[in-house]
């Protein structure tokens, strides 16, 4: 499969689960598009204003413990990062994602189901060169407590993150990645999203985890992992973390060529960093590799 042509999918893929923060049970079908489509959502519940969703940077309204994005009539998709990560470690650049709900499935907590589901419906080239965007100089968004957001110029799409957690359980962790499709399968793709024990009360007093269990989390009681089966990497938490931002990032609608950093980060820093791009173009490049287009098989 070139990654220089646009691809969506070749069939339907359809499954259901839990919303992570609404506890809503959710049908989801991952449906083709047509070429420069990009990735849309469809909220099939919302039958009396405007149901369709794009995923764009601009869309995003709100990223607090997850990835939100809005339209103009204030319909709403919510956790959209684990499902956005994986399409884009798949190249797939075009595709209408019908839901029945609020909150996409949270599934098993990472982005290997998606991946999974991706997989049995398969992939078509489509006749279009893919666009890619091409850092050209860096941008960086910073917040007290040395937290930070990067991006900068590199020869592919690389990743690092590092975090650092009082609790004993995580401590501080680092990862460095170069990002392709083989690389997420093998590196990130089955590490979970995570969270306190101490913090569930809260969180649901203002609607949020209403949907958490230790079957799509891990959870940590202070510096003990309660999850029976324990990590599936010692470093299980800072690769979900290197998960969430690549999904972030594809609301840029295209893949990246360039190097992010993020320190202490989330989904707010990774969208600040988003749109710190957008502000700026002359720091990036919209590129594409058009001999590709007749010499991909």
């Amino acid at each position: 499969m070139s990654a220089y042509v646009q691809h969506t999918l070749a069939g339907p893929a359809i499954f259901a689960g839990i919303g992570l923060h609404t506890g809503e049970h959710v049908r989801l079908a991952i449906r083709p598009a047509p070429i420069d489509h990009g990735i849309v959502f469809v909220r099939t519940d919302v039958k009396d204003r405007d149901n369709v969703v794009p995923a764009t940077a601009k869309a995003v309204c709100r990223t607090q413990l997850g990835t939100v994005i809005t339209n103009s009539s204030d319909v709403t998709v919510s956790t959209i990062e684990h499902l956005m990560a994986a399409l884009a470690a798949l190249s797939v650049d075009n595709a209408i994602i019908e839901l029945d709900g609020p909150e996409v499935p949270i599934v098993d907590g990472s982005a290997e189901p998606f991946v999974q589901i991706l997989d049995r419906a398969g992939r078509r080239r489509q006749e279009a060169a893919r666009r890619y965007i091409e850092i050209l100089d860096k941008i960086e968004v910073v917040e007290e407590g040395g937290k930070s957001a990067s991006l900068s110029p590199a020869d592919g799409f690389e990743v690092a993150f590092e975090i650092a957690f009082p609790s004993a359980a995580i401590g501080r962790q680092r990862v460095d990645f170069q990002i392709d499709e083989q690389s997420f399968r093998k590196e990130l793709s089955n590490c979970r999203t995570f969270g306190f024990l101490k913090d569930v009360e809260a969180l649901r007093a203002v609607g949020l985890a209403r949907g958490g269990s230790m079957e799509n989390a891990v959870v940590i009681d202070g510096d003990r992992i309660l999850n029976p089966e324990g990590l599936r990497r010692p470093d299980e938490f800072v690769r979900h973390k290197a998960l969430d931002a690549i999904g972030d990032l594809y609301v840029l609608g295209a893949p990246i060529i360039g190097r992010f950093e993020g320190i202490l980060a989330g989904h707010g820093l990774n969208n600040a960093v988003v749109r710190a791009l957008l502000a700026r173009p002359e720091a990036w490049r919209m590129r594409t590799f058009e001999p590709a287009l007749a010499e991909a098989v």
